[in-house]
């Protein structure tokens, strides 16, 4: 629980400086951003769905 709510930290603060670069047009930084947030959280989302509708750690199919 406590790993995916770190993680959903990291997706929100990748959000804001997604934002950010956006409006700098730096691309690289932006494009850093993107992936970080679809990567955060995908593994931030599955892991709290996880954690609270399987009822621990298991494996979700």
């Amino acid at each position: 629980m406590f790993l995916g709510l770190i993680t959903l930290g990291v997706t929100i603060l990748s959000v804001f400086g997604l934002i950010t670069e956006a409006k700098r047009r730096n691309l690289f930084g932006a494009g850093f951003a993107l992936v970080s947030v679809a990567v955060f959280g995908w593994f931030s989302l599955r892991t709290l769905f996880a954690v609270i509708f399987t009822g621990g750690g298991g494996v979700v199919a």
